[in-house]
């Protein structure tokens, strides 16, 4: 068909839904994506993609559910013996648009297995609003299995089960929750792995109630909140409306969740921004109030937008995010008493009677060392964050930066210098 007759098809053809610029929906039932970007080929050639393999896989014939997986070649080698942890990632776009094979998210996933030494498995899951949720819940799930099950020579022979993450963006951060929630519960008996830790960027989450930070939008914000307010409806096909638990976690779900380890990023101008925080605080409290030897971040990006990481990743803001991301990953597993010794210890360096000493004034459930961070990009302050699960009696110890020694994760500005 010539260029000029569809221009002008588009022009009269009547729009039934416009979610710009991610995509409009006809009346005739045809889905305009707007916010693509081109596919990219895989190379199991690592000098093609920066050091990193990449090869494509299908998991579900049935659904078409695929993955990309990107192995760091320089990692792969220099780790001998010893595996690379392995980052289960599911992409971003709203539920209905992008893909795991295309620039932006192969780029990403690209940077994020070199920079992390990881072996990066990225889902590609089916788009509403030809499949409405829950088939993208379902697609994570039978990628996480299908990972789980090792059958992948790659994951047999350079992934550490005991080093599983799920991680996401914006709609991903969302799957990649409830992928969390339902390996915790009776479905996750049969994956044989446990999920280590999750890290989710500019999660979609939302709630039939505007929170204070929502009910205004400068103009600028690349999710007005009557947008937000209108996408899950229309993900869902009208089967649901934005009072669904999915969108506002309940605590009990939060309590159900097994895995050690937490990270949220949030943007300053991003709508979603206040929602991340708020299920951020509420892992921390959950870990502080049940001392379950939890960890909880929050990274925050000053001055930034909903993705912006994804569109200029060179950007040194977008930098600081993915180091904090490569430092949650391969951040070294809390030491376990693994059982008794059958002869008596012998306290060569005086380390059990220091500890002794330390501790025997504590109104603390278990005693650790403590370990320093600094904000990002200010002047570097000493907080002695605690390493394992030292959980105060007192809750007000968790309210403001200055009780920053008594909180139950880290809190990180990355401040925008440009």
């Amino acid at each position: 068909m010539h260029a000029s007759k569809i221009f002008v098809e588009d022009a009269v053809a009547e729009v039934d839904f416009d979610f710009s610029p991610f995509l409009k929906r006809y009346k005739d039932g045809r889905i305009e994506r707007l916010l693509r970007s081109p596919p990219v080929a895989a190379s199991e050639n690592p000098r093609a993609n920066r050091g990193v393999a990449t090869r494509d896989v299908v998991i579900d014939h049935s659904t078409g559910v695929s993955a990309r997986l990107f192995l760091p070649s320089r990692a792969a080698k220099a780790a001998g013996n010893r595996r690379l942890p392995l980052v289960v990632y599911i992409h971003g776009g709203s539920f209905c648009t992008e893909s795991a094979f295309c620039r932006t998210y192969h780029g990403y996933a690209t940077s994020l297995a070199a920079s992390a030494g990881a072996l990066v498995v990225s889902v590609e899951y089916r788009l509403a609003p030809e499949h409405p949720i829950p088939a993208a819940y379902d697609d994570a799930w039978s990628a996480l299995k299908w990972v789980a099950s090792f059958a992948d020579p790659w994951l047999a022979d350079y992934a550490d089960p005991a080093r599983t993450f799920l991680a996401g963006d914006s709609a991903g951060g969302n799957i990649a929750y409830h992928t969390a929630v339902r390996a915790s519960q009776d479905d996750g008996l049969e994956l044989g792995v446990d999920i280590e830790g999750m890290a989710i960027v500019h999660p979609y989450f939302w709630g039939a109630e505007r929170l204070p930070s929502e009910e205004v939008w400068d103009g600028a914000a690349v999710f007005p909140a009557y947008g937000v307010d209108w996408l899950w409806p229309f993900v869902t096909a009208g089967q649901a409306s934005n009072d669904d638990p999915r969108l506002n976690p309940p605590e009990e779900e939060i309590a159900s969740l097994t895995c050690r380890r937490v990270l949220v990023a949030v943007a300053e101008k991003d709508t979603l921004r206040e929602r991340g925080c708020r299920l951020l605080d509420r892992f921390s409290d959950y870990y502080a109030r049940t001392a379950t030897g939890g960890e909880a971040t929050l990274v925050e990006s000053e001055g930034e937008d909903h993705g912006f990481h994804l569109y200029s990743p060179l950007r040194a803001t977008s930098r600081r995010l993915m180091e904090n991301i490569v430092r949650f990953i391969n951040q070294p597993p809390k030491p376990m008493i693994l059982g008794v010794p059958r002869r008596p210890f012998m306290d060569v360096f005086d380390y059990g009677m220091n500890m002794k000493r330390r501790c025997s004034d504590s109104t603390t459930t278990t005693c650790s060392m403590a370990y320093a961070t600094s904000k990002i990009g200010g002047p570097k302050k000493n907080y002695g964050l605690f390493s394992g699960a030292v959980w105060p009696t007192n809750k007000q110890a968790y309210k403001g930066p200055a009780a920053a020694a008594a909180f139950a994760g880290t809190r990180h500005l990355i401040k925008n210098m440009w």
